[in-house]
């Protein structure tokens, strides 16, 4: 008996932490791109600080960006500041190092998705980048 109520105690105490890890209120989707560094669409991205716009994924969309450190981050496109909303971000044209929320005004910086002008409190859902043989594959 003492041994069922053990392991029950311990799923409850599982079942409630799941989910904590992401705390930008943005919906999971699955995502599973893949594209050629070659690919004209995805050239900006051969140089550092360089960012692109991959529709078709995620929530409202995917922004990938080539890090200072020589890597590469992605991010869905939905904002944090009211992701009921799906307002898609877009690279702000001023510094291709951050993305815009149109509306709402908030900015997020592009090396690690975290708000650098509000409302939005919450940084963008990431996701996991490789690349391999000169494809970049973006998932979750």
């Amino acid at each position: 008996m003492r041994f069922k109520l053990g392991v029950l105690l311990l799923m409850m105490v599982g079942l409630l932490s799941c989910g904590k890890g992401d705390t930008s209120g943005i919906p999971y989707v699955a995502v599973n791109f893949q594209g050629q560094l070659s690919d004209p669409n995805l050239s900006r991205l051969n140089s550092i600080g360089g960012s692109v716009v991959v529709n078709g994924y995620g929530v409202a969309g995917l922004v990938i960006f080539h890090n200072p450190s020589g890597g590469f981050a992605a991010y869905d496109r939905c904002s944090s500041y009211q992701p009921e909303k799906k307002c898609a971000v877009n690279i702000d044209p001023d510094l291709s190092s951050q993305a815009v929320d149109p509306c709402s005004g908030s900015k997020f910086a592009l090396t690690d998705g975290s708000p650098v002008k509000g409302p939005a409190s919450k940084s963008l859902r990431s996701y996991y980048v490789q690349v391999v043989n000169n494809s970049i594959i973006v998932n979750n």
